[in-house]
C-alpha cells in the first residue's frame, strides 16, 4: 500500500503530523487499542466505538485489525503495553478510558497517530497544546468540562443541609481526578460550601477514605471521574450504602450498579466519536471534541435504602430514574 500522508494539523491546514507518521501501512491496517480498564468494564460502550469505526468505513476483521491491551486499573502497566504496540508498528493507537493511558501512549511514540477518549481535561496534563490545535501526533475526545464537575456539587448540595461538609474522592495518581477536586474546591469556595478532598489510589485506601468520611461526619460525597473508581464501582456503591452516604458519581454504570446519582457526559457518544476518529485519522487529523450530551441518572432504590427523600424538582430534571 502507498504511504499515507497525515498532513492536516488539527484546526490548521498549514502544519502536518510528524514525518514518522507517514510510515508504510500493511494491506490491513492495525489499530493498537490500549485501555486503563478491563474488557468487562467497556461492554456498555464498545458497540458504540465499533459503530463510529464502521461509519468511517472500517470494520474489524474485514479491513482493519485491532490489537487490544488492557491495564485492568494498574496504571504502571500502561507504559509497557503502549511500548508493545509501538514495536508492532500499528497504524494508529486508540488510548481509551483514562488520561494515564493517553499519557503512556504519548510517551511511547512521537510518530504513530494517537486518538484518546478520556474523561479529563487534555490540556492540563500536557496531552495537547490546546483543544483547537492539539499539535504533534495526538487528538481525540474529552468528555470533561468544568460545568459538569460543578453540577455534581450542586446536586450534592440539594441533598444535604447547608453548612455540612461534602467530601470529594480524588485519585492523586491521576491528574484529571486531581483537577476535578480543585475545580470543586473553587466552586465550593464561591458558595461558602465546606469541602474536604479525600485521596485514594488503591482499593484499600478507598475503604480508609470512607472510614474517614464517617468519622468526620461529612454529609455527602462526590466521586471524581477516574478509572480506578470506575473499576471499583461495586465496592464504592457498597460502602455508600453501608455508611448511608449520599453520593454523586460521574458514570451511569455507577448509578446502575446501585449508586444514588450519576451526572456526566454520554460515554457511548464519546466512544462513538473516538471510533470514528480512528477511521478518519488514517485520512487526516481532527480537533479535540468536547461533549454535547449529558445524562442525569437517579437511583430511587438506593435513595430508599439510604433513607433519602430526593427532592421532586431534582427528580423532574433527571434524564433517567431507576425505580
Amino acid at each position: 500500500m502507498r504511504r499515507r500522508e497525515f498532513i492536516r494539523l488539527l484546526g490548521g491546514a498549514a502544519a502536518a503530523w510528524p514525518q514518522g507518521v507517514r510510515a508504510q501501512q500493511p494491506a490491513m491496517p492495525v489499530v493498537g487499542f490500549v485501555s486503563s480498564l478491563s474488557p468487562g468494564d467497556l461492554t456498555f460502550v464498545m458497540p458504540a466505538f465499533h459503530q463510529g469505526l464502521n461509519a468511517a468505513g472500517f470494520e474489524e476483521g474485514h479491513n482493519v485489525k485491532i490489537e487490544y491491551r488492557w491495564a485492568e486499573g494498574h496504571y504502571d502497566r500502561l507504559p509497557a503495553l503502549s511500548a508493545d504496540l509501538v514495536r508492532r508498528q500499528v497504524a494508529v493507537i486508540a488510548a481509551i478510558s483514562g488520561t494515564p493511558a493517553a499519557l503512556a501512549a504519548k510517551a511511547a511514540t512521537t510518530s504513530i497517530p494517537i486518538v484518546f477518549a478520556i474523561g479529563g481535561d487534555p490540556v492540563a496534563p500536557g496531552l495537547v497544546t490546546s483543544l483547537s490545535r492539539p499539535g504533534g501526533n495526538i487528538t481525540g475526545v474529552s468528555f470533561y468540562t468544568s460545568p459538569v464537575v460543578t453540577k455534581r456539587l450542586e446536586l450534592a448540595r440539594e441533598l444535604i443541609a447547608r453548612g455540612i461538609t461534602i467530601a470529594v474522592l480524588v485519585n492523586p495518581n491521576n491528574p484529571p481526578s486531581v483537577t476535578e477536586g480543585k475545580t470543586v474546591q473553587e466552586a465550593a469556595a464561591s458558595l461558602g460550601q465546606p469541602i474536604q478532598i479525600i485521596n485514594a489510589s488503591t482499593e484499600g485506601q478507598i475503604e480508609d477514605a470512607f472510614a474517614t468520611i464517617a468519622q468526620q461526619r461529612m454529609g455527602a460525597l462526590i466521586v471524581s471521574s477516574d478509572p480506578l473508581f470506575f473499576i471499583e464501582r461495586k465496592k464504592l456503591v457498597g460502602l455508600t450504602v453501608h455508611y448511608s452516604l449520599p453520593t454523586i458519581f460521574a458514570d451511569r454504570e455507577q448509578a446502575e450498579t446501585g449508586g444514588l446519582i450519576s451526572y456526566g457526559a454520554s460515554r457511548p457518544d464519546a466512544y462513538r466519536q473516538a471510533g470514528n476518529y480512528i477511521g478518519r485519522v488514517l485520512k487526516g487529523d481532527l480537533p479535540v471534541v468536547l461533549p454535547t450530551k449529558f445524562n442525569l441518572l437517579i437511583n430511587l432504590k438506593t435513595a430508599k435504602a439510604l433513607g433519602i427523600d430526593v427532592p421532586a424538582q431534582l427528580l423532574a430534571r433527571a434524564d433517567e430514574v431507576i425505580e
